[in-house]
């Protein structure tokens, strides 16, 4: 293992014995070496992943892509079927909902039971206790059976004791997602303090705002096999146009070492790539600008190609400014007005018009071309970085937005100066 690695994983794959009848699991015990009489199924082949101190990866992919698997073999509730696995620290991990919990025992009970397994001595899990209870919120529960309980308390206490107990690498699987929106804020403010504090995290999340949120890098698999490793806004990107597209445009798509900062496009995929002609962000006087101040009036623009298209039913020109970790700041479409085209030989051209709130920082523009004509929108074009720009406010300001504000003070009957309602 690299000196400052705390999790080295070579070659990792994990082959699952099927048999279609029950008889033939005898036959291959009694005659192991005659035949096979099962046929494999690889829930994950030669996936490698190195982690640094402090680094939080992401890790994505479908159902079934083999996240799950690739995680509890990190674990060691499942044994490899081939590979090597090297870690360094203390493992905390919150996979399978109420996994390592005892249902007979109580919240109380299987708060000692976690902990004592992820190594604390009785003194040290009585010096947290404290605070898992609260921060789990489950109240009188804690004293009940968590047989009783409902999935989302089962996610709040088993979360609770993971993060308390001072793990040097913290695996959080997809359960935080049976929890309330609160909760769920709560629990990424969380796993964010952790990663200041040095802490190795592997987060697997379908949430694709909240893998780029947290992470530095990803880790995307399909059917068992890495599909890529990299930077996490390249390979979230790839793994968003596969699932809109599952026959992506060859070389349209930078791999997964190419950086953002670049003027191309980072992510451009579609099955009409070719129909936006231009998308830009220009100022009042309609010049194209990459830098816009204080409340500056701006205007996205998207002159595209109706004409190579065979049907305008549901056609939807889209846009959205992101910043450089992929989230989604101001988003905006023909769609959401109710506004339909008609058909044109000459490009047409949708303006977005708006008083730039963005504080000071570097963001990118997405333009989109859209069917909206059924349940899944399919993307004639997408292109994520058709520009990059800046903004720059003069007030030193906190916030993501500098949006104008109107304030009114009215006087209640002791003089005293109230804000209004």
């Amino acid at each position: 293992m690299c000196s400052d690695a705390v999790i080295k994983i070579d070659n990792l794959s994990k082959c699952y014995e099927v048999y279609d009848k029950p008889h033939k699991r005898l036959l291959q015990m009694m005659m192991p070496g005659d035949r096979k009489y099962y046929s494999e199924f690889w829930a994950l082949k030669n996936a490698s992943l190195e982690v640094q101190p402090g680094e939080t990866v992401g890790i994505i992919g479908s159902n079934g892509s083999g996240k799950s698997t690739f995680l509890q073999l990190l674990c060691g509730t499942l044994n490899p079927s081939s590979g090597s696995i090297e870690v360094r620290g203390r493992v905390a991990a919150l996979l399978e909902l109420g996994a390592g919990f005892n249902p007979e025992f109580t919240g109380k009970e299987n708060v000692y039971l976690n902990a004592a397994i992820l190594g604390l001595t009785r003194e040290e899990i009585d010096a947290q206790y404290a605070a898992i209870e609260e921060f789990a919120e489950i109240g009188d529960f804690i004293d009940q059976p968590v047989k009783t309980y409902s999935s989302g308390m089962y996610v709040r206490l088993a979360f609770s004791v993971a993060v308390h107990t001072n793990p040097s690498i913290l695996v959080v699987d997809e359960a935080l997602s049976v929890g309330d929106a609160r909760f769920q804020a709560k629990c990424l403010d969380r796993i964010k303090h952790m990663k200041e504090s040095g802490v190795s995290i592997l987060f697997v999340s379908h949430d694709v705002a909240a893998v780029r949120s947290l992470c530095d890098r990803a880790l995307w698999l399909d059917k068992g096999t890495v599909r890529g490793l990299g930077d996490v806004f390249p390979i979230t990107a790839q793994y968003t146009e596969h699932l809109f597209n599952k026959t992506p445009n060859a070389g349209k798509t930078p791999s997964g070492s190419e950086s953002h900062s670049s003027n191309q496009p980072i992510n451009h995929w579609g099955s009409h790539i070719g129909i936006i002609e231009d998308a830009g962000l220009y100022d009042v006087n309609g010049l194209k600008k990459n830098l816009f101040n204080d409340h500056e009036k701006m205007s996205v623009k998207i002159r595209f190609n109706s004409h190579l298209l065979k049907t305008l039913d549901g056609l939807a020109v889209s846009f959205s400014l992101k910043n450089l970790a992929g989230s989604d700041l101001i988003v905006g479409s023909t769609w959401n007005e109710g506004y339909t085209f008609t058909d044109s030989l000459e490009p047409q051209e949708v303006s977005f018009d708006l008083e730039n709130p963005l504080r000071s920082g570097d963001y990118l523009l997405v333009a989109a071309i859209e069917n909206r004509s059924s349940a899944a929108i399919h993307y004639y074009e997408y292109m994520e970085g058709a520009q990059y720009f800046s903004s720059s406010f003069t007030s030193n300001l906190s916030g993501l937005f500098m949006p104008k504000l109107s304030i009114k003070v009215q006087k209640n009957d002791s003089g005293q100066g109230v804000p209004t309602p």
